[in-house]
């Protein structure tokens, strides 16, 4: 079955979510496929006569290994035995597949039995954007507001792709979503604060998102191939090809806005379609083969982060939860009278949960408080809350769907909150929330029209997508997932509270220790939330990495380090954790039962929080080193001896022998400056690292505040900022044109100017966009990179001097042979930027008497 076999049968907005878009039966036409059995031969292919002078049917039954070079198969094979689960993809760049042709990148999945090739002409850039991504990465992780993430997150990833439109685009709990950051090509309409109703993105398609992260479709005009032979049965499953061609019905959709050209990047954050970044551009576009690689890879990244900071930011509210725990279970321990009081509960509760009323319901008696419901109905709502069994915490914005004629006290109560606080569904505390009467903006109208075409009837997108907006009423404002943690937090102190007064010691005991679990799982969660140590990682891991894939396995690996370290302290209740233990967990993963290799000798000692995952850190790099270069990728073994010295001090001594020879490291990677840096740098300690031929020994000496939760870390760490801004006082408060022509470095640029206190950048990055902005007459200082790629700025600087505005030079190659001795006088900054290298340049600058080339 194909899109031109769809179901002509009832017509409804069920339709778009039956259509089978993960078997379209063709693929776009920038490259080839092939599908081949387990034994090699070729069962299906498309698009293969511009690559192979072959027609798809002419390939048909012979064999992959006998049309590709030898080293590009052995390479395939690899790649095909690398692959781990159903959704698993393997990309590779530049590989030549047959000889006196050019270089293809290749994508490699499995779909049932059989091996999926997709592959297109390479464009030779991996290198470049391997590096861009770490930059990208690096730049996000300096962001910690969500918001701010989210609007990074649109201009990062549109300075990689180059289209028109990038949206960052969430959704609402009813599958509804709303742009909530944009970054645009000037002159493009904003689509920023807009909603999109559910059915914009049908359920197949939401299911496809989650398994397979990115989707591109170049051209809305190009003809689709055909995966021959078109006869084939079952048809072939596309659901992680890149290749896959387009649903009509979304091409039909893309054309009612006027896109030519998409690109969606999904956002999964904590294992569930959090929302996407959706591409728009308004021509033909196709980034490369290692842009989309890197963009998908990004949207992992951003994912990681942005699900970093939006626990963060319930933070407070669960702190905030805690605290009301413990005055509701001090407070309702000495009086169970108080469970029953509306009023005294709404006083509590309602500090972490804004609402407008709070009602109880215990053993059938009810207390009300504010707006609430009648008596009569709150009971109507306490029978549905019963029938439901609803023994979690439960929530709907409309009370009217779930309770008959609820719409008539919606100016009171129109959505709830029901927290149980009894094992069985029996008692409850309810907040309510008011009727909020409030217009939604729509991208254009929702509805969609029934069409007849060759086919027959079916649904067809939205026509419009002006801006449209509707009254929402019965409806009140949503409680929060931040809200419904606290919720739930409170929830177990209620039902905790309940126990102690209702049943024997014993069982009060057994749930004490429920609590306890609980409280510790939801420690361990937030623990995990190290935001500043992983934005380290990852803006430094692949210093030493050869490939994107490299860069994310050593990534994982040291984040997985830093997982298995909180997890010790948690199983400790956050309390000191033990060296041995640390140690061995770390070790287990290279030993495979050979524990005897690994010999400690020492107290047991225990180490604070805040130096573990330091120490964790640490020893993750000696045991890699060791598995890979040293003692244990040998026969060889590791002795780990520690003691205490008369200041309280621990002594760390590692050695190993009995393994290959050792040489020092030609280059410090990421790796070794943890090793030689980390406990100094965080701990204030010592490290010392001998490179023998027999074998690497350590000494590391941890101060003893560090030791048994002694101390609280290093106080005298300071930093060092006001020199560069001393410099910067000629920028404070200036509009400043920057013309720079990569992104990236624009990008850096601009923060490093911001710092230094200009009150506003423009960027631009040829000599015509400089014009435009000085042509503004707003530029009061500029900073001009010499070298524009196919031109230079001396057009811009020869202005800026006629019009008496300061400005620097900046360059990649230093000043005295590219620039003319006109400009002798103009300071020149050499890259890579740094603040305080801008900041001194621009203050040999003397804003009264600028250079004027006479």
């Amino acid at each position: 079955m194909n899109y031109h076999e769809r179901d002509a049968g009832a017509v409804d907005l069920t339709n778009c979510d039956r259509e089978p878009i993960h078997i379209p039966g063709a693929i776009q036409p920038f490259g080839f496929l092939l599908a081949l059995t387990p034994g090699w031969a070729i069962e299906r292919a498309a698009n293969t006569e511009a690559y192979f002078g072959s027609p798809a049917r002419g390939l048909i039954g012979k064999s992959a290994a006998d049309i590709f070079q030898p080293t590009a198969v052995r390479l395939l094979r690899e790649r095909i035995a690398s692959l781990r689960g159903d959704d698993s993809v393997e990309r590779m760049f530049s590989v030549r597949l047959i000889s006196d042709q050019p270089l293809f990148d290749v994508a490699v999945h499995m779909s049932d039995r059989l091996i999926i090739l997709e592959c297109e002409p390479a464009k030779g850039d991996e290198i470049e954007v391997s590096s861009m991504v770490r930059g990208m990465v690096a730049r996000l992780g300096a962001t910690e507001q969500v918001g701010s993430i989210l609007r990074e997150g649109a201009r990062q990833l549109r300075m990689l792709t180059g289209f028109d439109r990038v949206m960052v685009y969430r959704f609402d709990p009813d599958g509804s979503g709303e742009v909530v950051a944009e970054a645009l090509e000037p002159g493009v309409d904003s689509f920023l604060g807009l909603h999109f109703p559910a059915t914009d993105i049908p359920q197949q398609a939401r299911a496809l998102y989650v398994r397979n992260f990115f989707r591109i479709i170049a051209d809305i005009d190009d003809t689709s191939c055909p995966i021959e032979p078109v006869e084939a049965m079952p048809p072939l499953d596309l659901s992680m090809s890149l290749f896959r061609a387009v649903s009509p019905i979304h091409i039909e959709y893309l054309r009612n806005m006027g896109v030519r050209a998409s690109l969606s990047v999904s956002i999964v954050v904590d294992g569930k379609f959090w929302g996407l970044f959706a591409c728009h551009h308004y021509s033909p576009r196709l980034p490369s083969f290692a842009e989309r690689s890197a963009s998908e890879l990004f949207g992992q990244m951003f994912s990681l982060l942005l699900g970093n900071a939006l626990r963060e930011e319930t933070a407070a509210y669960e702190d905030r939860a805690r605290k009301i725990s413990d005055r509701l279970m001090a407070a309702a321990a000495q009086d169970v009278d108080r469970l029953n009081d509306a009023e005294w509960i709404g006083d509590l509760v309602l500090e972490a949960i804004p609402a407008d009323g709070v009602a109880v319901s215990i053993d059938g008696e009810s207390s009300l408080s504010a707006l609430t419901p009648a008596s009569d109905d709150f009971h109507r709502i306490i029978a549905e809350l019963k029938q439901r069994e609803i023994s979690q915490v439960f929530t709907t914005a409309r009370i009217a769907d779930i309770v008959p004629n609820a719409e008539r006290f919606a100016h009171k109560a129109a959505g709830l909150l029901a927290i149980p606080i009894s094992r069985r569904p029996r008692d409850y505390v309810v907040l309510f929330r008011a009727e909020q009467l409030r217009a939604v903006r729509w991208a254009g109208d929702q509805a969609k029209n029934i069409e007849y075409g060759p086919n027959g009837p079916r649904l067809s997108p939205r026509h419009s997508f002006e801006e449209w907006s509707n009254l929402v009423r019965g409806e009140a404002k949503p409680f929060e997932h931040h809200e419904i943690r606290v919720a739930e937090a409170l929830r177990t102190s209620l039902l905790e509270v309940v126990l102690r007064l209702t049943e024997a010691a014993s069982e009060e005991r057994r749930r004490a220790g429920e609590q306890q679990k609980l409280l510790i799982a939801e420690l361990n969660h937030r623990v995990r939330n190290i935001l500043a140590l992983i934005r380290a990682l990852i803006g430094q891991t692949n210093r030493e990495s050869v490939s994107v894939m490299d860069f994310v396995g050593t990534l994982d690996s040291r984040v997985q380090s830093l997982a298995r370290a909180h997890d010790q302290l948690t199983a400790e209740q956050w309390g000191p954790g033990h060296l041995q233990d640390l140690l061995t967990t770390e070790a287990s993963a290279y030993l495979s039962g050979e524990a005897q290799r690994l010999v400690i000798d020492g107290p047991d000692v225990t180490i604070a929080p805040n130096a573990f995952t330091v120490m964790a850190l640490v020893f993750h790099e000696l045991v890699t080193n060791a598995a890979k270069y040293g003692a244990l990728s040998d026969s060889g073994s590791v002795h780990v001896g520690w003691t205490m010295d008369d200041d309280g001090n621990l002594a760390i001594d590692w050695e190993e022998t009995g393994g290959p020879a050792v040489q020092a490291p030609e280059r410090r990677g990421f790796g070794t400056t943890i090793i030689h840096d980390s406990i100094p740098h965080e701990l204030g300690g010592e490290a010392r690292i001998e490179y023998r031929t027999a074998g690497l020994r350590a000494r590391f000496v941890l101060p003893g505040r560090h030791v048994a939760g002694i101390g609280e870390g290093n106080s005298n760490r300071t930093e060092n900022r006001a020199q560069a801004q001393d410099h910067g006082a000629l920028i404070a408060g200036r509009h400043v044109l920057l013309l720079e022509d990569s992104a990236l470095i624009a990008l850096d640029a601009e923060d490093k100017l911001r710092e230094l206190g200009a009150a506003e950048v423009t960027l631009a990055s040829t000599n015509a966009g400089a014009a435009a902005a000085l042509d503004s007459g707003k530029i009061q200082l500029a900073m001009l990179d010499f070298n524009l790629g196919k031109e230079n700025s001396l057009p811009t600087a020869t202005r800026l001097m006629e019009e008496r505005i300061p400005f620097v030079f900046a360059s990649g190659y230093g000043g005295d042979d590219t620039i003319p001795s006109q400009f002798d006088a103009i300071p020149v900054i050499l890259k890579p930027y740094a603040s305080q290298q801008i900041a001194q340049a621009i203050a040999k600058l003397d804003p009264d008497n600028p250079p004027t080339g006479d």
